[in-house]
């Protein structure tokens, strides 16, 4: 990973540590609206691309209530490229996660899932309408996360081997 005045502008404006550390809080904390556990690492890995890709995002913002595995089947263009899209954007993942963990945003328990600290973000989403539109669809993916509580059919869904 380069050092960030090494960055492109562009990379550093999108991939900045505290938005994808934002995002993910709030697919944490959706998530432990249904499962009080909180999310499995794996999992996690999955809400960067889902939410930062355009047109993933876009897909998950117009049908809100609809499952996601049946989203992902009706619109299998967001599954084109997403295992190599993870894979790129591991290191903006750990970047966010870092940033959360040393603001005492995140604690990961002994089993591997990670769990939002309550009171340390905003609840109110604003921004941007891209930003805006990036948390909502976060808080959309770690209630689908919950809903469906087993990674490795979410994984197979987005065609990637767990």
């Amino acid at each position: 990973m380069k050092q960030w005045n090494l960055r492109p502008v562009e990379i550093r404006n999108l991939f900045n540590p505290a938005f994808c550390g934002l995002v993910l809080y709030r697919a944490l904390s959706s998530y432990e609206e249904q499962d009080t556990r909180g999310m499995p690492f794996s999992l996690s890995l999955l809400v960067l691309p889902l939410c930062l890709h355009k047109d993933s995002r876009e897909v998950l913002a117009g049908s809100p209530r609809s499952y996601l595995l049946k989203t992902t089947e009706k619109n299998q263009q967001i599954t084109l490229g997403f295992a190599d899209r993870v894979t790129q954007m591991l290191p903006y993942v750990f970047e966010g996660f870092g940033l959360l963990m040393e603001r005492g945003c995140i604690v990961v328990g002994d089993d591997g899932r990670i769990q939002a600290v309550p009171n340390k973000v905003r609840k109110t989403v604003r921004g941007t309408d891209e930003t805006v539109s990036c948390q909502k669809v976060a808080r959309i993916l770690g209630r689908e996360f919950a809903r469906i509580a087993d990674p490795v059919t979410v994984y197979t869904t987005f065609g990637i081997r767990p």
